[in-house]
């Protein structure tokens, strides 16, 4: 069976490598499970640097912590609005989907309502042909 295919499967044919990984990092970022993991690991790399006994490594008020929470922001806000761009392109394909659908919903909504406009025409001339033919029946007699 050869299955035709919709926008949503043409789509995702024509997504890059990069394309897939950007959804993927923007998926993962804009989850829960990111938001409690980061808060666990912030927790521990605070709590080591305050209570460390061996080696401070990024003593309060946490530079090497703010690096690399601007790294990450440096690199994440690309990534994620790469995503939702792509996003954009799929509202709009779909959208164009949809129309082109609805067009097709209507012209044949149309046809079915001039076939029904003709049978109800024809069921019409057929009474008023039986009524003129009784009509002439009661005439005759």
């Amino acid at each position: 069976m050869n299955k035709k295919k919709n926008w949503h499967d043409s789509h995702k044919e024509s997504l890059t490598f990069g394309n897939r990984v950007a959804d993927a990092v923007a998926n993962g970022m804009g989850s829960w499970t990111f938001i409690i993991i980061q808060t666990i690991l912030v927790v521990m790399w605070m709590g080591l640097n305050i209570v460390g006994f061996i080696k401070h490594w990024d003593v309060y008020p946490f530079i090497l912590l703010n690096l690399l929470f601007s790294t990450q922001a440096a690199y994440a806000a690309p990534i994620i609005m790469m995503s939702q761009n792509r996003q954009s392109d799929r509202d709009r394909t779909q959208a164009l989907a949809d129309y082109e659908t609805n067009l097709e919903a209507k012209k044949e909504i149309e046809a079915l309502s001039i076939k029904l406009n003709s049978i109800e025409v024809e069921k019409l001339d057929k009474i008023i042909k039986m009524l003129e033919e009784l009509k002439k029946d009661n005439n005759a007699k």
